[in-house]
């Protein structure tokens, strides 16, 4: 079979006829197989018959290159984009969506959610991931009947598992497709400070059965055994194997990596320095480039190495990505944000450490995130093997743990269900029948995994849920109140936001006390976090003034972040002010990347509050607020 000038393979075949029988598909197949080629199908097929096309991705940036590519390919008034930083062509049918505003559509009954008749649900394992995991559960159980989807991923141990749950609660049938076998098979090797260049078992023999008299002997095997390896001693071993993606659990060891390496190696020719200097100019606008980071960024790339991490700025993030996929970076040291969706394979994978850090503490990676980085190793058509190397310590490393994690990704994919304020708010608005509600409560793949002992505790959370929200008044009699009904569009922090918002209190606030409270209620604290808030103090402890006398119930009024709006308020006013971006920068010591995803999660915040009322003014208020924030760097552009 041939579609868009390629053969298919096998598996490619298989999941498009199942498409063809009006199925729901799981497709579970190496990274590089041509796994999107099978949503091109739906895209195809489907938009000819009229039909509308959800395509969702985990993360915006995939959601942002999914549009471009796709818009180049079926043309700018077929396809549409729905994030929390940009709305363009709604009305289109095929619309690009993180799985999030997917979700929320379903909980809001969107019109458009009837005219829906796929729904391709990109990296379906992140379904595992701890903190988002429930979205793309909810996308799956409250879907319509009509709905079918097919679920993308490399690697879905219990996939059959999988598609049984989906079944189970959408009364069709969901076909399983598994291809393993890569279109460049993968070489797994680890290097080690005396070995080189080896296998893990080999390594395990060696530090099983090591030349006791040979160790004792030699000083210089134990003091060399002590000291750790750096990347430069690797890559001075495959400079035959470059481009090198290097995986760093860190951005500031990604930094410190890529100069460190600069000043070894150099890969590049004056002809290619001279291009990269080009698109430099092209891509870096004039306001910018004399900002500290890209300066560290410019070190290094003329030598054809380069780091890529969620902390620079978004040009500075396209510039490296361009470059890469011209074969300008030779060694590109990436946190493993880079592995998601991204399709830029090198000829070799690198990891510094298998430690990572989670959130909550340190651990080793699980296979699932080592294939998942591993897999960017070996670009189809160029090369026949792909190389994966792990930089390993062996006196820390637990060598069988390694070995296991490297061998096959076994891990299955698990239920992260966790019933939020939102999803009681909108069963109870959506689903007044009580029969109905427990029959969605059970619909979950946690439910589904673990049967019968999850009865009582998922019946508990949600009369626990509901207790609260009765005494908070967003709900009475079974029914939402105003509040409640405000609250149906407030994704997180639902209590605290509908609270201050669902009032005529902003009446009192001017457009950037507004940001400024927005802005609090999103901001995570990180503990090394330094804001200069000189000369604010007045302005900040006016607005918890206000809030205080606002907020009466005072357990409601604990949920304030008060420190959050102490510190945040010369940054964040500063610029809806109209600040220079690069002047706010020295105010604080977060990174640029982290100062716009705070912003566009800001504007994301206050449509949703735009969303949620029914007061014009407040409305018309909300778009001002939008407005002063929405220029660059934070505006997002095509």
């Amino acid at each position: 079979m041939k579609f868009k000038s390629f053969i298919l393979d096998k598996f490619q075949e298989d999941a498009i006829n199942c498409i063809d029988k009006g199925n729901s598909v799981v497709v579970s197949a190496a990274t590089g197989t041509g796994k999107t080629l099978i949503a091109d199908y739906i895209i195809d097929k489907y938009m000819k018959l009229g039909k509308k096309i959800i395509y969702t991705a985990p993360i915006k940036a995939l959601s942002n290159q999914k549009y471009r590519n796709f818009k180049d390919e079926y043309g700018y008034t077929n396809i549409g984009i729905m994030t929390g930083d940009v709305v363009i062509n709604p009305e289109a049918p095929v619309l690009v969506m993180t799985t999030e505003i997917y979700r929320n559509m379903l909980m809001t009954h969107d019109p458009i959610t009837k005219e829906i008749s796929y729904v391709i649900f990109d990296e379906i394992h992140f379904i595992n991931d701890i903190e988002r995991g429930t979205v793309w559960e909810e996308s799956i159980i409250f879907s319509p009947e009509h709905i079918r989807f097919l679920c993308l991923s490399a690697t879905v141990p219990n996939a059959k598992e999988f598609a049984s749950w989906i079944e189970s609660i959408k009364h069709h049938n969901v076909d399983v497709i598994r291809y393993d076998k890569r279109a460049v098979p993968l070489e797994h090797y680890v290097y080690d400070k005396m070995l080189g260049i080896t296998t893990v078992y080999k390594l395990k023999q060696d530090v099983e059965t090591p030349d006791y008299d040979f160790v004792m002997k030699n000083k210089k095997y134990k003091r060399q055994k002590m000291l750790p390896v750096r990347p430069y001693e690797l890559i001075r071993e495959i400079q035959d194997k470059v481009p090198c993606l290097f995986f760093v659990f860190s951005r500031i060891e990604c930094e410190k990596k890529a100069y460190f390496l600069a000043k070894k190696f150099s890969f590049l020719n004056q002809k290619q320095k001279a291009e990269i200097a080009k698109l430099s100019s092209e891509i870096i606008g004039s306001e910018f480039r004399s900002m500290e980071s890209v300066q560290r960024l410019k070190e290094v790339l003329p030598r054809g190495i380069a780091f890529h991490h969620a902390g620079m700025l978004p040009c500075s993030k396209e510039l490296v990505e361009k470059l890469f996929a011209r074969g300008l970076i030779k060694v590109l040291f990436a946190t493993e944000t880079f592995a998601v969706g991204i399709n830029m394979p090198a000829k070799s994978v690198a990891f510094s450490s298998m430690f990572k850090y989670d959130g909550i503490n340190f651990r080793y990676l699980f296979s699932k995130e080592y294939f998942q980085m591993a897999g960017r190793a070996g670009r189809r058509g160029i090369d026949k093997i792909g190389y994966v190397y792990v930089i390993i310590n062996r006196n820390e490393a637990n060598l069988n743990k390694i070995k296991k994690i490297t061998t096959a990704d076994v891990e299955p994919i698990k239920s992260q269900f966790k019933l939020s304020y939102n999803t009681v708010i909108n069963l109870i608005h959506n689903y007044p029948d009580e029969e109905t509600r427990e029959v969605i409560l059970k619909s979950s793949f946690d439910y589904f995994q673990k049967k019968k002992e999850k009865n009582i505790r998922v019946k508990a959370s949600f009369n626990n849920k509901v207790r609260v929200l009765e005494k908070f008044g967003f709900i009475k009699n079974n029914k939402l109140t105003q509040k409640g009904l405000f609250s149906r569009r407030i994704y997180d922090k639902e209590i605290l936001v509908t609270e201050i918002f669902c009032s005529d209190f902003y009446k009192q606030m001017n457009s950037e006390e507004i940001i400024v409270i927005c802005a609090s209620i999103i901001y995570e604290p990180g503990k090394k976090d330094f804001f200069d808030n000189k000369q604010t103090k007045k302005q900040s402890r006016g607005i918890i003034h206000f809030l205080k006398n606002h907020i009466k119930n005072k357990k409601i009024f604990e949920m304030v972040d008060a420190k959050a709006i102490t510190i945040l308020y010369k940054i964040i006013a500063g610029f809806a002010e109209g600040d220079e971006f690069q002047d706010i920068m020295d105010l604080t010591n977060l990174q640029e990347g982290d100062i716009i995803r705070l912003f566009r999660r800001t504007i994301d915040l206050l449509r949703q509050i735009r969303n949620a009322t029914d007061d014009y003014d407040l409305k018309d208020k909300i778009g001002l607020c939008i407005h002063k924030l929405m220029r660059i760097p934070v505006k997002v552009e095509f």
